[in-house]
């Protein structure tokens, strides 16, 4: 039985971000840059959710904006809800039964099915934002092993400051250099890493140059929207 049709306001847009509200430069492969996407996709900024918040959110709720933010999106017409934070795995549940509509809110929601893709004897390791803050609630919402190691940005790094206050004159190359030393780090560390999974949205556009120089599989916010919409949108195969 076919659904009924939805009014909508969107048309042809099928993934709604929830952004955080931010002024820091989102290089291509980030979230937040439209380029890095081959659908259109459809943002709505949550006024409150700025970056010194987000790391806080098991002290200080921001789930009724956000969930208000989702609701403006399906009711305008997408088909499904991600966000511009890993750290809103924290709401996972929450948004995802308020919403009607499925929810991905973390790149974190990939590190249970990697963990299937390796050998038992290999770990996942996930590089973050702030790896202080990411443990408890934020891994355990979706089904995180506490045990998994994880490595953050150092908080002095150009790329934890640019974020934080709002710096979009930072190059490039200066934060590539600052990802791929954290995540030698982690695999030094950890040598038993088999594949890595990156929180932080904001790491995305360095995934390419962590696999190239360290030659382990990495996945991150790119990896799940695509296969998020591949479900929301499947291909259509004509009979030849």
């Amino acid at each position: 039985m076919s659904k009924p049709p939805r009014q909508k306001t969107y048309y042809g847009v099928s993934v709604g971000i929830l952004m955080v509200k931010t002024h820091f430069r989102r290089y291509l492969g980030d979230i937040g840059h439209a380029g890095t996407w081959p659908f259109p996709v459809q943002y709505r900024i949550v006024e409150d959710a700025v970056p010194a918040r987000m790391t806080e959110l098991h002290h200080s709720s921001l789930l009724e904006p956000f969930k208000k933010a989702a609701r403006e999106l399906v009711e305008a017409g997408v088909d499904g809800i991600t966000t511009t934070c890993g750290f809103l795995s924290i709401y996972q549940q929450e948004l995802a039964d308020y919403c009607g509509v499925p929810v991905a809110t973390s790149a974190l929601l990939q590190v249970p099915i990697v963990k299937r893709l390796i050998a038992s004897s290999k770990q996942v390791g996930i590089l973050t934002y702030n790896a202080q803050s990411l443990g408890g609630k934020y891994l355990e919402a979706v089904g995180i092993d506490p045990s998994t190691p994880v490595f953050g940005m150092p908080q002095d790094s150009e790329f934890v400051r640019s974020i934080r206050e709002g710096d979009d004159t930072v190059p490039y190359a200066t934060l590539r250099e600052e990802v791929l030393a954290l995540a030698g780090r982690l695999l030094q560390a950890h040598p038993e890493v088999g594949a890595i999974v990156l929180e932080c949205t904001n790491l995305a556009p360095f995934t390419a140059d962590i696999q190239a120089t360290y030659g382990v599989p990495v996945y991150d916010t790119v990896s799940l929207v695509n296969w998020f919409h591949a479900g929301l949108r499947p291909r259509r195969y004509e009979a030849q």
